[in-house]
């Protein structure tokens, strides 16, 4: 019978962090570690992709391999032009249910250890295991240990390797195969923990918008150089032809400018408005996914063609109403919304014009 005294007073634990309006919609986030655990095999493969090009500032190149002619490689990172016949390592990914265990390497050591003899590449420098759900401490302790390693594949040839490398033939480790076994360097078998993931990740332009946690912070932009760059010049001719229009006289340099100072100061704002929108270019192309800052360029342009292609009375006035529009635009569903400020807003309007995409000047008046 059940005793008064073995019934207790529920108490939920103590929050052990501040709430905040985000906890009330979204609920406590779930720690990035654990989050990779409930990655679907579609998640799994997407974030295993983005992780692979922090991978890139480490190789001349990485490449990913798959279907059933893969030799045992998945991700590939090459150390020089000669590829597989240079130093490169392999970064074998796996998405099971369960953490990753011996029994689930035996066949994937085998694929390296019988294709690098067959010549189909040199050995890796380093061979990688990754895992959805982690290493076990089995494995991990095996992986530590490469003599132990190397006897326990032995072990389990026969089992797990003799028909499960290729499935046209059986592949006995006898002969040349074992000599070749036998001088092989284990020691260039380990893992990706789940946090080295994560901090690898964390350096591509995937990770916000995968993870959460907002941007980080931009960086100032840059002043304008006193020489304006070759990249300038479409957008600064395009100036130049609106307050040659209001003035009624061709500016052909910006030296021409010195004459006129409000125009002059006008000018010198308007190259501060474009390498604030460079700066948010090149703060986009190292944080967020890439075509993001593209698609934030299209929303400006649509949100100010009609005023750009409207009845002005110059082309000085009408770049002016289109930066007006532009400053005013409620760009919120683009991932850089919450970094993106009114000049960079007015300067996206000098990138489109330096493509052409906007013009202060038509050609027909």
């Amino acid at each position: 019978m059940i005793k008064d005294d073995d019934l207790k007073e529920i108490k939920p634990k103590p929050a052990t962090c501040s709430a905040s309006p985000e906890h009330v919609s979204s609920g406590l986030p779930i720690p990035k570690v654990m989050r990779i655990c409930t990655f679907s095999p579609d998640d799994w493969e997407d974030f295993i992709e983005e992780w692979s090009t922090s991978l890139s500032g480490a190789y001349a190149k990485v490449r990913r391999f798959g279907g059933p002619g893969d030799l045992g490689v998945d991700i590939a990172g090459f150390t020089s032009e000669r590829g597989f016949q240079g130093d490169w390592d392999n970064y074998q990914c796996k998405r099971y249910d369960h953490p990753l265990r011996p029994s689930d390497i035996w066949v994937e050591i085998g694929k390296i250890v019988y294709y690098s003899y067959k010549k189909e590449y040199l050995p890796p420098r380093r061979h990688f295991f990754v895992a959805s759900q982690g290493i076990s401490t089995s494995l991990e302790q095996l992986l530590n240990k490469p003599d132990t390693l190397k006897a326990k594949a032995r072990e389990n040839w026969k089992k797990h390797c003799q028909m499960g490398i290729a499935t046209t033939e059986g592949i006995p480790l006898t002969g040349n195969l074992e000599v070749h076994f036998n001088a092989f360097d284990f020691s260039i078998f380990s893992s990706k923990s789940h946090v080295e993931l994560i901090e690898g990740h964390s350096t591509t332009g995937y990770h916000a918008v995968r993870f959460g946690g907002g941007l980080p912070p931009r960086p100032d932009p840059g002043k304008p150089p006193e020489t304006p760059a070759k990249t300038e010049s479409r957008y600064i001719r395009q100036l130049l032809d609106a307050y040659g229009d209001q003035l009624g006289a061709a500016m052909t340099d910006p030296v021409a400018l010195d004459a006129h100072a409000p125009i002059k100061r006008d000018f010198l704002r308007q190259r501060e408005r474009f390498y604030h929108a460079e700066s948010l270019r090149n703060f986009a192309r190292d944080t967020v996914p890439e075509g993001t800052f593209a698609a934030l360029q299209n929303e400006v342009c649509h949100g100010v063609i009609d005023i750009c292609e409207g009845h002005h009375q110059d082309g000085f006035e009408r770049m002016r109403a289109t930066l007006t529009q532009a400053a005013s635009l409620s760009l919120t569903a683009n991932p850089l919304s919450s970094v993106t400020k009114k000049q960079d807003c007015q300067g996206i309007c000098h990138q489109l014009a330096n493509d052409d995409r906007l013009t202060w000047v038509p050609n027909d008046g």
